[in-house]
Formats: structure tokens, C-alpha cells, sequence
């Protein structure tokens, strides 16, 4: 598996929007302009923890998990807005991730968010099967 899908804050990055819409050359159908080739890619400009986290900044640690303040403020800020927003924990996947090893959790993510209509992926910023454009929401039953 890809780690590079499998960022600090415990997203996974093959189901993130600006991921999909890069791998899929789906810009102009979708109105955007950026896209994004994973967090851990990114390195310091990870898009949500690591451009304001000195530990993760200096590479003390490889998931916020391993960190004495797991899960810290910023973390926590994040997690209830993806509950809100996507029925997504961060927290939970960094718990499971932690208890399963990477390798297995990639694994689960991958079987959670593949269409099964089409087998393509699902977005989980829009609910979407990006191969099929089914509506889904993989994690309501959640």
C-alpha cells in the first residue's frame, strides 16, 4: 500500500477531493483548478496539522498517535468538523490505524470507499463515486 495515502492527522488521502481530482484529471468537470498528490507529498504544507505542529514539522513522530498530547487541540478541532461535515473521524481512524498497522487500515480504507456499483473511488467531500457519479456516502452506517 501507499503511505504516502495515510498522513499524520489520520485522513485518507485516497478518498480527499483535491487527491481524486488530480489522479482523475477531473478539473474542468468539476470546476477546480488544484489538486493534490497526498499529504505526506507535501511534506510541510500538509493540509491540515503539520504546517502548525512543531513535532510533526521536525518529524518526531509519524502519525499524531504517537504523540504524548494525541489527540491535541488542533486535532480535535479537526475531527468535529469532519464528524460534522463527512461522518469522518480522525481520531477513530488514527485509534484503528494504530491497533491494525497501516498496511491493514490502507486496506480497509480502500474497501470502504470503493463503489460497489463500479468498483471506482468515492470522494468523501462529495459523497461521490468520481468513476461512476453515483451518489454514496460510505460512512452514515458508521
Amino acid at each position: 500500500m501507499d503511505n504516502n495515502l495515510a498522513p499524520p492527522c489520520g485522513m485518507y488521502c485516497g478518498t480527499c477531493r483535491a487527491y481524486l481530482l488530480l489522479k482523475k484529471d477531473l478539473f474542468k468537470k468539476k470546476g477546480y483548478k488544484t489538486g493534490c498528490k497526498g499529504c505526506r507529498i507535501q511534506n510541510k504544507n500538509c493540509a491540515h496539522l503539520k504546517r502548525d505542529c512543531q513535532a510533526l514539522k521536525k518529524n518526531e513522530f509519524e502519525f499524531c498517535f504517537e504523540c504524548q498530547k494525541f489527540p491535541c487541540q488542533r486535532l480535535e478541532r479537526l475531527d468535529n468538523r469532519y464528524k460534522t461535515k463527512y461522518n469522518v473521524s480522525f481520531i477513530s481512524n488514527l485509534k484503528r490505524n494504530k491497533e491494525i498497522g497501516t498496511n491493514n487500515w490502507l486496506e480497509e480504507q480502500v474497501e470502504l470507499y470503493t463503489c460497489p456499483d463500479c468498483k471506482g473511488e468515492i470522494c468523501v467531500h462529495d459523497a461521490e463515486c468520481y468513476d461512476c457519479g453515483k451518489n454514496i456516502n460510505q460512512n452514515k452506517s458508521k
